[in-house]
């Protein structure tokens, strides 16, 4: 049994196959056979024959389900497809955006965004600390250029012409 990436109810954009470019939301989720169910997406034609007096036999249209790796989650956030990370958060492992951070649970969405604050935070104090250790450096030497002129000295030729 695969662990898959996607979550029933998650926002995901089509990223392979004929049906390419779409958004929509997941309705089911089979971690079996790595599939999933997403609305209006990969419809199928069936032709169901009438089994009864009431049964309505004809063709019917519905959703198949298509190859989770070919499905990218939309993050909430920046609203951009994203690959899934992970973070544990208050010793629970929460999928988290890769591109800026913030996290695909709803439910833990507060907790990852208070922990990122104080990572940053902690980053910041640290850099600081690094800068204030690192001893100065001394500044290179100026050279000071002299410019060297030289003047071109024209002189004129005159010839006299004897008559």
């Amino acid at each position: 049994m695969a662990k898959l990436f996607v979550k029933k109810g998650d926002t995901v954009v089509v990223t392979t196959g004929k049906e390419k470019g779409k958004t929509a939301k997941v309705l089911e989720v089979s971690p079996k056979s790595n599939k999933v169910l997403v609305e209006n997406v990969n419809i199928v034609t069936k032709h169901q024959k009438q089994k009864s007096q009431e049964d309505k036999g004809g063709i019917i249209k519905k959703a198949a389900p298509i190859e989770a790796s070919n499905v990218m989650v939309i993050c909430p956030d920046c609203g951009k497809a994203t690959r899934v990370a992970h973070k544990d958060v208050d010793g629970k492992k929460v999928r988290v955006c890769k591109k800026c951070g913030a996290s695909l649970d709803k439910a833990d969405a507060k907790k990852v965004k208070k922990q990122a604050k104080t990572e940053k935070k902690v980053a910041k104090e640290e850099k600081v600390v690094e800068t204030a250790e690192k001893p100065a450096k001394k500044a290179p030497a100026k050279k000071t250029a002299t410019k060297t002129t030289t003047k071109k000295t024209t002189t004129k030729k005159t010839t006299k012409v004897e008559e």
